[in-house]
């Protein structure tokens, strides 16, 4: 569950980063391995922030890990941030923005993924997505539009 204001007694376990990769009204999905926690669903590049890292260099560092795109960081905003708590533990999952002018070549990491989409966010809601993507999704398009 996704919480905009830190609920009582949070005790985030680690923190991820996301990223929104938009080519005109289109964004990035990535399919997740079957044998991966909440496999067969699909998500936007994702992934745990290392404790040297920034939250900016750790975003550049899975985009690059999961699709080998890595040229042009130059629009990557940063958008939110959530907490979220599941039955087991929680964590702080911060969300950001990259809009670029054309799709990039994407190779995926056949470790992490087995492939992947550019849809409409609202097309997007109609997919099985990992867990809480669906309000993520709505989140930043809400808002961001509203901007």
């Amino acid at each position: 569950m996704l919480f905009k204001d830190k609920p009582n007694n949070f005790n985030p376990k680690f923190e991820v980063v996301s990223c929104f990769i938009e080519v005109g009204d289109e964004i990035l999905l990535l399919h997740r391995q079957d044998n991966k926690p909440q496999g067969g669903t699909w998500g936007v590049p994702a992934g745990k922030k290392d404790a040297s890292e920034s939250l900016e260099d750790t975003i550049k560092r899975e985009i690059f890990e999961e699709t080998s795109f890595g040229d042009d960081f130059s629009s990557l905003k940063y958008f939110d941030k959530v907490f979220v708590r599941y039955p087991t533990f929680d964590f702080v999952y911060h969300i950001f923005h990259l809009s670029l002018k054309e799709k990039p070549d994407i190779e995926i990491n056949p470790t992490e993924h087995k492939d992947f989409l550019w849809k409409t966010p609202k097309d997007a809601l109609e997919m099985n997505l990992i867990e809480d993507e669906d309000e993520c999704i709505r989140l930043f398009y809400s808002v961001a539009r509203l901007s």
